[in-house]
């Protein structure tokens, strides 16, 4: 693959994408998704993104593409870009939303992508917002209050927004899973969130590193006792949180160098 070819291609079940085939997409809200960074033209944790693609589909159309069906549009994406990109797979149902659809509707699967990413430097503040995503465990589209809490969050001072649930738990932000550090373990909200597949690598990782997480509520009046946060998507296994709403938090170089070798320990496959 030659670097100099465009990051920017957008295919509909593997082919190139053309007006007609995004015109419904663009009105529409009822999808979900799954977003990765490819280096050297494979992916870290791809069977963790597959399981993401085929449960949310059974969840939300009753159908899943099937596994080889996915790689196969992966595959064609990737050969159409560069060896290092963002890679964006949406799955969706062609009845479109505000339908009852039907049992034979057939899922389809829009592939985009983009100039690789590794995310900002940080650290970050991040202002508390009282917020709750329907269907949490989803990763899916037309979630205009992520946009919106940032944007406000943005016009405070502060870099981005976490969110905090009914019975004040810190559950995820914005884009981002949180994870904590009380000094020897890694913490995990727990809460009602998605498991983001970043998450899920550094889970599995750290286990074999030997190394101690657990996963408990965390409320804004615990944060005194824990020594720094992160938050972590697909661009990176970590950004270091300097503050949640009002609260300070101390850096943890510690934290984020351990979930940092642990993304680097897994490893990269081809689809």
């Amino acid at each position: 693959m030659s670097s100099s070819r465009n990051p920017y291609v957008t295919q509909h079940n593997g082919r190139t994408a053309s007006a007609e085939d995004l015109a419904p997409l663009a009105f529409a809200g009822f999808a979900h998704f799954t977003a990765m960074q490819v280096r050297g033209g494979k992916i870290r944790g791809l069977d963790l993104h597959l399981q993401r693609l085929s449960s949310a589909s059974m969840r939300l159309f009753g159908h899943a593409p099937p596994d080889e069906q996915v790689l196969s549009h992966l595959r064609a994406a990737l050969r159409a870009g560069p060896p290092n990109l963002s890679l964006v797979a949406t799955v969706y149902s062609p009845a479109g939303e505000f339908t009852t659809g039907s049992p034979g509707d057939v899922p389809e699967m829009l592939v985009r992508s983009g100039p690789a990413a590794s995310g900002p430097s940080g650290p970050l503040r991040l202002a508390a917002v009282p917020y709750e995503r329907t269907l949490p465990t989803v990763k899916h589209v037309g979630e205009v209050a992520k946009t919106y809490f940032l944007r406000q969050a943005a016009a405070q001072g502060f870099d981005d927004a976490a969110f905090v649930d009914r019975r004040g738990r810190l559950s995820e932000a914005s884009i981002w899973n949180l994870a904590f550090w009380d000094g020897t373990s890694v913490v995990w909200p727990e809460a009602e969130m998605l498991q983001g597949t970043t998450m899920a690598i550094l889970q599995r990782q750290l286990d074999r590193l030997g190394v101690p997480q657990r996963s408990q509520e965390v409320t804004l009046a615990d944060l005194p006792t824990l020594t720094g946060a992160v938050v972590m998507n697909s661009w990176t296994p970590g950004v270091a949180v300097r503050g949640i709403g009002e609260m300070p938090l101390p850096a943890a170089p510690d934290l984020l160098e351990l979930l940092h070798r642990a993304f680097q320990a897994e490893p990269l496959s081809s689809p």
